[in-house]
């Protein structure tokens, strides 16, 4: 059974530094693109930022802030992310085994970041 577990989220003021942990089990992610999405209230998830071998590919709303990585050792994704404003508000969700569309076919459970001002 494959799992996703987010960890990492929290509340940090508007310019802080948060790192989330994306850990993964039931199967070897390595040759896989794994990446981050995020969904804020009212709002649909969107993409933020995906891994496949050394290429990194951000949404143009992290770029410059964000940073994705992987470790394969450990089978485990992060994401840290610096500079957060109030609109990085939202759900982190972990995303496994995209497709060459960016489509998942795993998702961890989410983790909370709240920005505030």
């Amino acid at each position: 059974q494959v799992q996703l577990v987010e960890s990492g989220g929290g509340l940090v003021q508007a310019g802080g530094s948060l790192r989330l942990s994306c850990a993964a089990s039931g199967r070897t992610f390595s040759t896989y693109a794994m990446g981050w999405f995020r969904q804020a209230p009212g709002k649909e998830r969107e993409f933020v930022a995906l891994i496949r071998w050394s290429t990194t590919i951000y949404a143009n709303s992290v770029k410059g802030r964000f940073t994705i990585s992987r470790d394969n050792a450990k089978n485990t994704v992060y994401l840290q992310m610096n500079s957060l404003k109030p609109e990085d508000t939202a759900v982190y969700y972990c995303a496994g085994a995209l497709n060459s569309d960016g489509l998942p076919a795993y998702w961890g459970q989410g983790t909370q970041v709240t920005v505030s001002s």
